[in-house]
């Protein structure tokens, strides 16, 4: 199933531990992902809210957390009714700043014959959210 699984990298001048933030406190992903209902912590469910109505867009448990290195959530959104998908995210010292990678996997198994159309929204997704994240992190740093 590795050819479903949807695979993101991106370079960030900040270091490891801003990034880190801004995938785990509830202020920080608001300002480029969803809004969440708690920051994320390990064994604990998590919420990511619609701006507007509050009503849940994402949501899951955290299944791994270790700091500024790695953060693994199971991931649902309606258009799964419920099944589960992995999102795992490596954050690696590079020059001058931070890779951080993305693996989004099981929504082949999750969709069904579904799984085409929702990979590409997902895929669509993440370029939309990372370039959010890309422009909120730079902001910080040149302020």
């Amino acid at each position: 199933m590795t050819g479903t699984t949807i695979v993101k990298t991106v370079f960030f001048a900040a270091p490891r531990e801003t990034v880190w933030a801004f995938l785990t406190e509830k202020d920080k992903l608001a300002k480029w992902f969803h809004p969440a209902n708690a920051d994320l912590v390990q064994g604990e469910d998590y919420a990511l809210l619609d701006r507007d109505s509050g009503e849940k867009l994402c949501w899951g448990s955290v299944l791994e957390m270790r700091p500024v290195s790695r953060l693994v959530w199971s991931f649902t959104v309606k258009p799964l009714n419920g099944a589960m998908t992995k999102v795992t995210w490596e954050l690696e010292e590079t020059a001058g700043g931070t890779r951080l990678s993305l693996n989004h996997e099981g929504v082949e198994p999750a969709a069904g014959e579904a799984a085409m159309s929702l990979l590409t929204a997902l895929d669509r997704g993440w370029d939309e959210h990372f370039g959010k994240l890309r422009d909120t992190i730079k902001a910080l740093i040149l302020a």
